[in-house]
């Protein structure tokens, strides 16, 4: 009886040994599959969190580009309105510096004006007198092409001494006469302040001076008031 008793007690511990080692073992390959799977997720992630720091970089980058873009753009147009504007001002200073019309002498005092009476001449004074002393330097009052040149007023009389006329591009002339030189000659282009001739006390004349006229054609009779007209070109007379 003992010896049964003793080898059913013997495979009873063997058998309980067993399913300890057993259940040891499957809690060892729980714990590594719970090991696994939480390694995964972990790996899961990371991987998701590496992908949107990478966007988040990508659109950094392009938020810059396009920020550098913009900022290139925003120089460059300043940059041409900067030039555009250099222009229209050195446009506007090249016009101040060359007017249109200019006096046709410098320091002069005004004497027989436009239309005054006067024994000098047989009508009303066609003219304007710049008094000026011989040998003053007499220049266009405006670019364009000298039509009559040289003595007995240039083909309208003796009273005008020496004498210049010249035509200009928007149909009016200039006269110039009682001059001691004429530095110009007929079919010659000049230019606004362009030397034509000196001053003097040529033909009908009381002193040393320059008479000047604005006329509508190259002939006497055609003349209109100077003054007023280099004013309204901007010259102040």
């Amino acid at each position: 009886m003992s010896q049964r008793v003793t080898s059913r007690s013997s495979r009873t511990s063997q058998l309980r040994t067993r399913a300890t080692v057993l259940a040891a073992g499957l809690g060892v390959s729980v714990a590594l599959g719970a090991g696994v799977a939480s390694a995964a997720d972990t790996t899961a992630a990371s991987g998701a969190a590496t992908a949107v720091q990478a966007q988040a970089a990508a659109q950094a980058k392009a938020a810059k580009a396009e920020a550098v873009k913009t900022e290139k753009a925003a120089k460059a147009a300043a940059a041409k309105k900067a030039a555009e504007k250099k222009a229209a001002a050195e446009k506007a200073a090249a016009k101040k510096a060359k007017p249109s019309w200019v006096d046709p002498v410098k320091k002069y005092s005004l004497s027989a004006s436009f239309a005054q009476n006067g024994g000098m001449w047989a009508h009303k004074h066609s003219g304007q007198d710049f008094a000026v002393p011989s040998g003053t330097q007499v220049v266009a009052a405006h670019g364009g092409t000298v039509v009559k040149a040289g003595g007995n007023g240039a083909g309208d009389g003796p009273a005008y001494g020496n004498a210049v006329v010249i035509k200009h591009g928007n149909g009016t002339y200039s006269q110039y006469a009682h001059l001691s030189k004429v530095t110009v000659h007929v079919g010659q282009i000049v230019k606004t302040g362009q030397e034509i001739a000196k001053s003097g006390n040529t033909g009908n004349s009381s002193g040393p001076h320059l008479h000047f006229e604005i006329r509508m054609t190259p002939n006497y009779g055609s003349a209109i008031d100077p003054v007023k007209f280099l004013r309204a070109k901007g010259v102040k007379v």
